[in-house]
């Protein structure tokens, strides 16, 4: 991160509108209910049918592995998160209720609570849309719980992320950790204002050298760790593009290794218990929906101020991952917010289809450098030219981006 990108607060991120169908009381939905059995075990993820009628569908959950486990509807993108339920203790049963429009979705568990879950599979929803409805407060909490499982996903992703990059770092493997790196920072920077909003916590994760000696602070976190991995040339300069980047610098002692590595695992632990806990719960549920649209404006900041521009990984150069996940975020704050818009007249449906467009656009361009599975190019690769375009679809986006707020709060 940088010191002068737009902090966005915890209320910006927090309340997801239902805009995804997700979850619902019954009587609001119209239609059948629908009920399938899933097995979590400690390996399997096991659903009694691949695919229901659009509708509200129960999930009856029994967990027969020995760990606590959870289960979650997730969106075709495999993002975003239309219904879960966690800590479900060995040998006890939950009931996951969703109102489910028609698409493709996926089904998994998570034994454990931590990494990506286990017997992912698709799950298809056909039939007509359901039209669904509730108070605008019955609305928002539905709202906050989705955009909470959301940030919880991420975040238990990136536990075992960080143990594993942390692990390739100590042991002195560091082609591994290279290979690591971007990969285990995308659910961070999905979600970075959550962290952001902890005083000091995202500091020791994510600042930057100069970040850290504008502050005097000691330097800790990913971006510490990616100068050992990517040791700087003689010839390179720091990222104030003026200061010789081996002025003063020495790679880590073995020791110095494990300190930063432990201390990169424990700041990780430390976020991951703060997403569980009452007072992350409490957080957003006092925020209001207006902070969600400010949120997917705030993270395009974050693309804006410093990944366009190369200076967020200034080692690895792999800026493009980052872009990549920032958007996410952002696309994924739309998302659950796009509904409410469009339900603000003509000029609220207008809105939504520039920004569903520009989206797209962005997100096509993106797709030319790579994905999040094999990795992008590296950002010395791209040309002044390539740059000039994406900055563009930044600004296409951005602009009427920035009047959702206004359109939702209405």
């Amino acid at each position: 991160m940088t010191r002068t990108r737009t902090a966005v607060s915890l209320a910006a991120l927090a309340v997801a509108a239902v805009a995804l169908s997700g979850c619902v009381a019954k009587a609001d939905a119209a239609g059948r209910s629908q009920t399938l059995s899933v097995t979590s075990t400690d390996q399997a993820c096991t659903v009694s049918g691949s695919s229901a009628t659009s509708g509200t569908i129960d999930f009856a959950v029994k967990n027969t592995g020995s760990q606590v486990s959870e289960f979650y509807l997730l969106a075709n993108d495999g993002l975003r998160i239309i219904g879960e339920v966690e800590n479900i203790a060995p040998g006890a049963g939950r009931t996951l209720t969703v109102t489910a429009q028609p698409g493709s979705y996926y089904t998994v568990c998570k034994p454990g609570m931590v990494g990506d879950g286990v017997g992912r599979a698709t799950f298809e929803v056909t039939g007509d849309k359901v039209q669904v409805t509730g108070t605008d407060a019955a609305q928002q909490k539905a709202a906050v719980d989705q955009y909470a499982s959301f940030v919880k996903n991420q975040v238990e992703q990136l536990v075992p992320a960080a143990d594993a990059f942390a692990a390739a770092y100590v042991a002195g493997d560091d082609a591994k950790a290279r290979a690591l790196f971007a990969k285990t920072r995308a659910p961070y920077e999905r979600i970075e204002p959550i962290a952001e909003s902890l005083g000091d916590l995202d500091p020791k994760i994510d600042f930057r050298e100069l970040d850290a000696e504008a502050e005097g602070i000691p330097w800790t976190g990913f971006h510490r760790i990616e100068k050992d991995l990517w040791v700087p040339a003689r010839s390179a300069l720091n990222s104030d593009g003026q200061t010789p980047a081996w002025k003063g610098w020495k790679p880590s002692t073995p020791t110095e290794r494990r300190q930063y590595a432990d201390g990169l695992v424990a700041n990780v632990k430390t976020l991951n218990d703060y997403v569980h806990s009452a007072k992350f719960a409490a957080s957003l549920e006092a925020a209001g929906v207006a902070g969600l649209s400010n949120g997917a404006i705030g993270l395009l900041d974050e693309v804006a101020k410093s990944k366009i521009t190369g200076e967020e990984d200034w080692w690895s150069h792999t800026d493009l991952s980052d872009f990549a996940a920032n958007v996410d975020g952002s696309k994924m704050a739309f998302s659950l917010v796009e509904d409410l818009a469009a339900a603000k007249g003509s000029a609220g449906k207008a809105l939504v289809q520039r920004i569903d467009k520009a989206y797209s656009a962005l997100e096509a361009r993106l797709a030319t450098y790579g994905n999040p599975a094999k990795g992008y190019t590296p950002y010395t690769k791209l040309t002044v030219e390539d740059k000039r375009q994406l900055t563009d679809l930044l600004n296409s986006l951005a602009e009427p981006l920035s009047q959702l707020t206004s359109t939702v709060a209405a």
